[in-house]
């Protein structure tokens, strides 16, 4: 009987491994550390990823920008977003894709505000002299649209969107 007495007080200095019947984190998983791309995840998942404000998942837009804003919770399309591809039809053209690095270096002014004045109003205001429909002043009897534009109006069609500013 000594000896038991003697191991009992042993018995509970040592470690004792226990059984557990629920997993550690009860169900529960960090799904952010996961990279879920393109088609995986549940159609729960999809939903809520459409839907919800922050989704448990992000969508990974893989570096591509958006084409619109969300307003009240509902995706608004903006037209100027979307990029327009202009390709011109090459079917009779002559040159070549490729370029050689020995071409000459083709080495362009500026374009100031002269050029652009030479390419849009010159040749109205020499056709306009020529004809001999100038007033007095200088200023054209039968003005165009751009013509009658005061500063203020020019300057807000310059910065509207969907002018070439942006």
């Amino acid at each position: 009987m000594q000896n038991c007495i003697k191991l009992v007080p042993l018995a509970l200095k040592c470690p004792q491994r226990a059984i557990s019947t629920s997993a550690v984190l009860d169900g529960k998983r960090n799904f952010r550390k996961f990279n879920v791309h393109s088609k995986r995840g549940t159609r729960v998942v999809k939903e809520a990823q459409k839907t919800m404000a922050n989704p448990p998942v992000p969508i990974d837009k893989r570096g591509v920008r958006d084409t619109g804003i969300l307003v009240d919770g509902k995706f608004v399309e903006i037209p100027e977003k979307i990029p327009e591809i202009i390709v011109p039809d090459l079917t009779d053209c002559k040159l070549k894709p490729y370029v050689s690095y020995k071409a000459p270096e083709v080495v362009q002014s500026e374009f100031t505000s002269l050029d652009l004045f030479n390419a849009v109003y010159s040749k109205k205001i020499v056709e306009d002299f020529k004809a001999g429909s100038l007033q007095a002043d200088g200023s054209p009897k039968e003005p165009s649209a751009e013509e009658k534009l005061t500063s203020s109006e020019a300057f807000l069609r310059a910065r509207r969107t969907g002018s070439d500013i942006f």
